[in-house]
């Protein structure tokens, strides 16, 4: 990084965490935290004004699906590298995180030390994966070379933000709430519900919700 600290932005909604990353980051000469969000909303602009090397991402959190918003950051700005952090290691957001341009995926029962290690070898150029992420990745393989179907089959046919309407569906919120905590038209999410229902061949509401419950879709962090 040309001799300067690794400048770090942390979007995380639980004040805990956030805080613990913040006073061990102060210990590293070579980290420095730039910047706090509690949701990804305006994700972009953020980055644009601090000027972070890495974002560092919770998956759970009110406002715009942090997978959509990653999407459009590595779309914006793709020499900003984000690793995502969370309490949950499911196929679908580990796929949704490799879709989105992830350089790492940490799981939040890591150790404090393990994260900020992480944060410096994704500095560097590395792809980094806590241990409990790679040991699903492995079973994940296993399963597929033995022609296994997977019970996130289905979920991996989904967009990052249908999977993100799914979830908000199973927490039961209207589609004009969806539409705006997304930022985007009702119009906009009736496409992706049609779209959601076409792909899972389910054609209730009420068993879309069921399905991201089985799903885990609506566990909170």
């Amino acid at each position: 990084m040309n001799g300067r600290p690794i400048r770090v932005l942390c979007v995380d909604d639980h004040p805990v965490l956030v805080e613990g990353i913040r006073a061990r980051l102060k210990l590293e000469p070579g980290l420095e935290l730039v910047g706090e969000l509690s949701s990804a909303d305006n994700l972009v602009a953020e980055v644009k004004e601090h000027a972070p090397d890495i974002v560092l991402v919770d998956i759970a959190m009110p406002g715009l699906d942090p997978f959509a918003a990653a999407t459009d950051l590595h779309r914006h700005c793709p020499e900003v590298k984000t690793v995502f952090l969370s309490a949950h290691v499911r196929d679908h957001y580990l796929d949704a995180a490799f879709q989105a341009g992830a350089w790492g995926y940490l799981y939040k029962g890591d150790d404090i030390e393990d994260i900020v290690a992480a944060i410096t070898r994704v500095a560097k150029g590395e792809y980094v994966f806590s241990p409990r992420v790679l040991a699903r990745v492995r079973v994940r393989g296993v399963a597929d070379r033995r022609g296994e179907s997977t019970r996130s089959s289905k979920l991996e046919a989904l967009t990052p933000m249908e999977v993100q309407v799914l979830r908000m569906i199973g927490q039961g919120l209207s589609r004009t709430r969806i539409a705006q905590t997304l930022h985007r038209s009702v119009k906009t999410v009736d496409t992706h519900r049609a779209a959601i229902m076409k792909k899972l061949d389910i054609h209730d509401r009420t068993e879309l919700a069921l399905f991201a419950a089985r799903e885990g879709l609506v566990d909170s962090d």
